[in-house]
C-alpha cells in the first residue's frame, strides 16, 4: 500500500506535546497518523518505544467499554511521555478493517451471543482485515528503524518484521478489562492468538 507524506503540526495533549505527522493512502485517499514525542530518529539504531493502533471511535473517542481500544492508546501516550520519546503509529482501520458501520453490525449480532470473530464472519469479512503494509513508509519518514513495542499482537511483530523493522523488545500492554469486555479479551487471546498474562 503506498502513502504519502502530507504535513506535520505540534500535538499538546494531557501527556505532553506530540507531532503529529499526516499521510494519505494514494488509491483510496484514506488518511494515517504517526504521533512522535522526542527525537524519536535522531539516533537510528536505538530502540524506540512504539505503539501500532488501529482507529476505535467507539473506544477512543467514545469511551466504550465493549473494548479495551481507548485505554490502550491513553496507556501508550502516557508511557511514551515518561520514556521521553516514542510514537504512536495511528492507523484508520476502523473494526479491525470492516469499517464503522460493519462494525456497528457486529456490534449488534454480539448482542445476540456471537463473539467479535464469529461476528465478523457473519457479515462475510475475516476476523482481522487490517493491512500494515503502509508502515514501511511512516517508519522511514520518521526515521525509526528499531522499536520496543508495546502490543500483545502477535500479527503487528510480524507486520513490522515484513517492514524490515527491527523489534529490539516486545512490551505487553494490557489495560482496560472490564466486565463488559471480559469476553471480546478472551477471544482475541484464544482465536486470535493475543498475548496476553505475560506481565
Amino acid at each position: 500500500m503506498s502513502v504519502k507524506y502530507i504535513e506535520s503540526s505540534k500535538l499538546p495533549t494531557p501527556w505532553g506535546i506530540f507531532c503529529m505527522h499526516g499521510f494519505v493512502e494514494e488509491t483510496t485517499d484514506k488518511e494515517h497518523l504517526v504521533l512522535t514525542y522526542g527525537d524519536v530518529g535522531v539516533k537510528p539504531d536505538q530502540p524506540v518505544l512504539v505503539r501500532i493502533h488501529s482507529e476505535c471511535l467507539t473506544g477512543d473517542a467514545l469511551f466504550s467499554l465493549r473494548c479495551d481500544c481507548g485505554a490502550q492508546l491513553q496507556a501508550a501516550m502516557h508511557k511514551i511521555a515518561v520514556e521521553g520519546a516514542g510514537a504512536i503509529f495511528y492507523l484508520r482501520q476502523e473494526g479491525r478493517g470492516i469499517g464503522l458501520i460493519n462494525k456497528i453490525r457486529a456490534y449488534k449480532l454480539q448482542d445476540c451471543g456471537l463473539d467479535t470473530v464469529e461476528a465478523n464472519e457473519k457479515l462475510g469479512f475475516g476476523a482481522d482485515m487490517r493491512d500494515y503494509s503502509m508502515l514501511k513508509t511512516m517508519f522511514e519518514h520518521v526515521g525509526i528503524k528499531s522499536v520496543k513495542l508495546m502490543t500483545n499482537n502477535p500479527r503487528k511483530i510480524k507486520a513490522l518484521q515484513d517492514a524490515g523493522i527491527t523489534i529490539a523488545e516486545r512490551r505487553p500492554h494490557e489495560t482496560g478489562r472490564n466486565p463488559h469486555n471480559s469476553q471480546y479479551l478472551e477471544t482475541k487471546k484464544g482465536k486470535l492468538g493475543h498475548l496476553f498474562g505475560e506481565e
